[in-house]
């Protein structure tokens, strides 16, 4: 049966957010705690507004990707210096983030699709510092 937010696939939201889950729990075994600044503010806001104006002028074009959707998400948060506005703005990041994996497996799933792999625990040991 497909809950709200399973984006048409039954299951797929539980099913992402347990791969980010695991990725999360990898990422704490591989860096343990991280007090890090935001490094986010009013300075990147004229980069945010350039990808807004991307999104939209892709969005006219009939070009628009999840690419263009997920950079201006990411743009907005970095944009934000307010620490409420700044959770909105990752939330949002986060969910535009779940929905673009939602719409890979979606696409995995129908005849002739692409297969796709859940993350595994581990998989944080790319070097990134997430």
């Amino acid at each position: 049966m497909t809950q709200p937010g399973d984006y048409g696939l039954p299951g797929s939201l539980n099913r992402v957010l347990t791969d980010v889950a695991a990725e999360r729990a990898a990422q704490d075994a591989m860096w343990g705690l991280q007090e890090n600044p935001d490094g986010t503010g009013p300075a990147y806001t004229s980069e945010a507004d350039l990808a807004k104006q991307a999104v939209a002028d892709a969005a006219a074009e009939g070009r628009l990707t999840w690419r263009h959707i997920l950079h201006e998400e990411v743009l907005e948060a970095f944009a934000e210096d307010d620490p409420d506005r700044l959770r909105c703005e990752l939330i949002q990041v986060a969910a535009v983030a779940v929905k673009w994996v939602q719409a890979l497996d979606r696409r995995a799933a129908s005849p002739g699709g692409p297969r796709t792999t859940s993350a595994r625990p581990g998989a944080a040991d790319t070097g990134t510092t997430a």
